[in-house]
């Protein structure tokens, strides 16, 4: 493996792999390279056993990505042997190995977004509170908790009148003890749970600390309280652990991220080393130096500077508005004249923005002029109902204790069981203290269940237990599961919608892909099992699976609408910031709630980077809100780039003069006038 393409700060990290280690890569600075290689070194020129080797990623995408670039440099055969995995897969695969220590079963559930919705829902009527609250707010009051590794007895108390906060110091001992007793965990358990084991059996922990003599871990700045903590223990034998990230792209303190876990990466490993990675091979200097302006005026941060040994390029375009119309015609207009002009592709082209909202005039405006695009980010497969009604059969198969995925197929398709039949079932499970399921199996045996819910009730469970057999048959996941949904009349019950009959097809394509993923997973499996499915879907990205991967999106010669958190890691030759106000950059809950604005000034740094050619700025004199105009200030991250990096550009009438030379309408009229004053 050759070493030379790497700069020497690149080729110093490559090498140093004893002690803890800090990597701060600015953008586009080569860190993909530079993690790869290093890997590979480990395992090849070092000859480290490839299974005392982990590396963790927080993207499905990546691990895969760096899966590819190693096998490429240390061949397929070492590769295999090294853990390479997102924090999630990493843990499930603890989970797998060693739950059972913990009183859970093995084949345990792994709740998403819906389940858990339903779930919560359930605990608050059981409360009955009347609390007008959403599941949603009361799960992320619980997630931050386990993010931050409190369990039900540590969290709280919360402030007089945070009835959100009250609400869920409720729920979540309820929602725990009910997740345990569906054999169930969600995404935040994956993580707390393997920091619970390794804290109650030191002899885990320390059997797994054995094992991987040397980890990396890839975008530390992105890491919380729980998953600094399950790292620092794995590394606590070997010590020799190495991160990589960069402190000025921390975007998502609002999710759990803490900065001060790479900050602080010193102090909290002594006797760390820390190279600084500065040269990036993305963006012209002009771009760099814009960004570097703006990300140094915030003083909680690693002091770095990016530079770029190639040209200076074009200085930061900077387009005032009249309002969001004339902007979106500012954007359409430059696109159009790239692409006629100078031949570049839609995809060259992308449009951050800090809000949702801001999308909406773009959509419309870019269907008009009939320019193509993608809107990153918006419903994944998976989340799609039919997608998860579908599924919910094939989970169940594998934890017959999984009680919330169990009532979303009980009536699903329509069979005869009604609330009254289902409300009794699950009164006598509570009172007789068995599952649901062995309820089921002898519903015609409990007063109140009528003949003709009985009879539903008996093929239901025959159907169950009939596919189950086969799926524990082993191969012909498949089949099995489009022979499943055929018997329960699954397309059926789709075409009884009332919804166009388009929408009808694209959902039962949908069910179809399902199976079509499953037929995927088989191919490509050594030893395919259903559970192993599930726990693959259950495990993706959420901007990565199914049919609506971004990765898809971007490969399409289209204009991308994404937002600016979203565009993290990617980069474009042109991109335009929107909205550079008061209110969109720095957002406005920050600014009135008094808040820092160094996370947003980070987020204004990674959507600065983000471009490799051509940056164009825009801001509106006034937008409508409730029908009304309403006055909008600059952005005040503008006036943090020196006046000598940018340049006014003129806004909508953009025209092509002369092959290259741009006009606004106003200048053409007013040169026109002039020349008829002559």
């Amino acid at each position: 493996m050759s070493l030379d393409s790497l700069n020497p700060q690149q080729l110093e990290a490559v090498l140093h792999t004893e002690g803890p280690l800090l990597l701060l890569a600015g953008a586009g600075s080569g860190k993909t390279n530079v993690v790869t290689h290093r890997v590979a070194h480990l395992v090849g020129s070092k000859c480290i056993d490839p299974e005392r080797v982990l590396a963790v990623t927080f993207t499905n995408k990546a691990a895969k990505e760096m899966r590819e670039r190693v096998a490429g440099l240390a061949g397929k055969t070492k590769t295999e042997r090294i853990q390479i995995s997102t924090f999630h897969s990493l843990c499930c695969r603890i989970l797998r190995a060693d739950i059972e220590h913990l009183g859970y079963k093995r084949n345990f559930s792994i709740y998403g977004a819906s389940d858990q919705q339903r779930l919560i829902r359930d605990l608050m009527n059981d409360i009955k509170a009347d609390h007008g609250l959403k599941p949603d707010a009361i799960l992320w009051k619980i997630s931050e908790a386990k993010n931050s590794l409190k369990s039900p007895k540590e969290f709280g108390p919360f402030m007089r009148g945070d009835v959100i906060g009250e609400m869920a110091q409720k729920v979540y001992p309820e929602y725990q003890k009910s997740l345990k007793s569906y054999n169930a965990v969600d995404f935040d358990d994956l993580i707390m749970l393997v920091v619970r084991l390794f804290d109650e059996f030191p002899e885990v922990q320390a059997r797994y600390q054995d094992r991987f003599q040397y980890i990396m871990v890839d975008e530390y700045q992105d890491t919380n309280t729980a998953q600094f903590t399950l790292m620092q223990r794995l590394a606590g034998k070997w010590n020799n652990f190495c991160v990589v990230g960069d402190d000025d792209q921390s975007i998502y303190g609002w999710r759990g991220a803490d900065p001060g876990n790479i900050l602080d990466f010193e102090k909290n490993f002594a006797g760390a080393h820390v190279i600084k990675m500065e040269q990036n091979y993305r963006s012209t200097a002009n771009i760099l130096n814009a960004a570097n302006k703006v990300i140094e005026r915030n003083q909680k941060r690693k002091e770095k500077a990016l530079w770029t040994a190639g040209a200076e390029g074009e200085k930061i375009g900077v387009v005032k508005c009249i309002d969001a119309e004339d902007e979106t015609r500012a954007v359409i207009e430059r696109i159009n004249h790239n692409v006629r002009t100078k031949k570049m592709a839609y995809k060259s082209h992308a449009i951050l923005m800090r809000t949702n909202a801001q999308t909406m005039v773009f959509e419309q405006e870019l269907r008009f002029a009939e320019i193509p695009y993608v809107l990153i980010g918006g419903q994944q497969f998976f989340d799609r109902k039919e997608v998860k009604d579908a599924v919910a059969y094939l989970r169940f198969m594998v934890n017959p204790y999984d009680e919330v995925n169990l009532l979303r197929i009980l009536n699903y398709p329509r069979r005869g069981i009604g609330r009254t039949s289902a409300d009794l079932l699950i009164r006598t499970s509570v009172t007789s203290k068995d599952s649901l399921w062995q309820v089921i199996r002898r519903a015609r045996m409990i007063d109140g269940i009528n003949a003709k819910a009985a009879d539903a009730l008996e093929k239901f469970v025959s159907l169950i237990e009939q596919h189950k057999r086969w799926f524990r048959g082993g191969g012909q996941l498949a089949s099995t599961a489009k022979e499943l949904f055929a018997a329960i009349g699954l397309e059926d019950e789709l075409r009884r919608d009332p919804d166009s009959r388009e929408k009808i097809e694209r959902r039962i394509e949908n069910v179809q892909e399902v199976v079509n993923a499953l037929a995927s997973y088989e191919e490509r499996d050594g030893k395919p099992t259903l559970s192993g499915f599930l726990e693959k879907i259950a495990l993706l990205d959420r901007d990565e699976p199914g049919t609506d991967s971004k990765e898809k999106k971007l490969a399409k010669d289209a204009v991308v609408l994404m937002s600016l958190h979203s565009s993290k890691g990617l980069e474009f030759p042109h991109v335009f910031l929107p909205g550079f106000e008061e209110g969109f950059l720095p957002h406005k809950k920050t600014v009135s709630e008094g808040v820092d604005v160094d996370e947003e000034r980070r987020l204004c740094y990674v959507g600065i980077t983000r471009a490799r050619e051509k940056l164009t700025l825009l801001h509106a004199d006034a937008r409508k809100k409730y029908g009304k105009d309403e006055p909008r200030e600059i952005s005040r991250f503008l006036a943090e780039i020196p006046e000598g990096l940018r340049q006014e550009e003129a806004r909508a009438g953009f025209h092509l003069v002369d092959g290259d030379e741009e006009l606004s309408m106003s200048d053409m009229l007013a040169k026109l006038m002039g020349e008829e004053a002559e």
